[in-house]
């Protein structure tokens, strides 16, 4: 999920990472809602208005099982999300 809109997802699909298996959510309006929800939304410099890289996994009952805050430009570590995934039988 992110601050850009349906469209921005389209076309970053379309043009740069290809079709993916899952839909992607839109934190667009009212803008960044989420992610303010989550204290992931920036405020300040250098990107204001987007939210931090973060990767949250919750289970059935709501709560969060795994979180981690990522630079912008650092690539999760899949691995890692994928032992916290199979933690919720």
């Amino acid at each position: 999920m992110s601050v850009d809109s349906i469209f921005s997802h389209i076309a970053w699909q379309k043009y740069e990472i290809g079709s993916v298996p899952f839909p992607l959510g839109a934190d667009y309006w009212p803008h960044g809602a989420v992610a303010q929800a989550f204290g992931i939304l920036r405020e300040g410099p250098p990107v204001p208005g987007i939210n931090e890289r973060a990767v949250f996994v919750i289970d059935k009952q709501g709560k969060i099982i795994y979180a981690q805050l990522y630079e912008l430009g650092e690539v999760p570590d899949v691995e890692e999300v994928i032992e916290a995934l199979r933690g919720l039988h």
